[in-house]
């Protein structure tokens, strides 16, 4: 048997086996722990998660790119929100050269640690208090991404642990080789954005996440 006949048949008999199995799987809309996500034992009320993000519309900062944004965490004092406080620094390699570049600014995440007086005594209060029982916490965000969008395949300083708040199966997280799907269930997932990771919305309703970053010492 020749060579080339020999890598015809090994094909065939590859491509036989890979279309015998079953991909359509009920998994997907499953969360599926690995390498930079997990998920914590704490967990939240969805029903008053949706009733706070629901009675903050109004203070929705539109980003552009099927990105917008709640800031819920501020420096003492501080009244405004630059575009850095919403974005903050970042590393990606955008073309066919593969370099990594540094985006937008370092911030002190350490310094944000209070709540935006709108949102006193409201049940992002709640969540903020019992993160920061656990362990260092600095921006606290809710994250809205339109349907049918992605963002950039990048990375951050820091972690965050991630709350889904609506959401649909074809919302997932991918942390380098891992991807999954984050239940809106009141679950509170870690996600290991030191990594290289995205988050992609391929449904049709847009995905609200609470996100909190994780502050890390430099």
């Amino acid at each position: 048997m020749s060579k080339h006949l020999e890598s015809v048949l090994h094909d065939q008999t590859l491509m036989t086996a890979w279309l015998a199995e079953n991909r359509v799987i009920p998994t997907v809309a499953e969360f599926q722990p690995g390498p930079g996500i997990q998920k914590l034992n704490l967990r939240f009320d969805l029903c008053k998660l949706r009733e706070a993000v629901e009675e903050a519309r109004q203070h929705v900062v539109e980003q552009g790119d099927g990105f917008s944004a709640i800031p819920i965490t501020r420096r003492p004092g501080d009244r405004t929100v630059s575009d850095t406080d919403l974005i903050g620094r970042y590393y990606l390699r955008p073309d066919e050269t593969y370099e990594e570049v540094a985006r937008d600014e370092i911030l002190d995440e350490f310094s944000f640690s209070e709540i935006f007086p709108q949102f006193k005594d409201t049940y992002f209060e709640t969540v903020h208090t019992e993160l920061t029982k656990r362990f260092p916490t600095g921006r606290m965000r809710v994250l809205l991404k339109a349907p049918l969008t992605c963002n950039s395949w990048h990375r951050d300083p820091e972690p965050r642990v991630h709350i889904p708040i609506i959401t649909n199966p074809g919302s997932l997280f991918v942390v380098n080789h891992h991807v999954t799907h984050l239940p809106a269930d009141g679950s509170v997932y870690f996600t290991d954005t030191r990594g290289y990771h995205t988050a992609l919305n391929g449904g049709e309703q847009p995905r609200v996440h609470l996100v909190a970053a994780l502050p890390q010492k430099i």
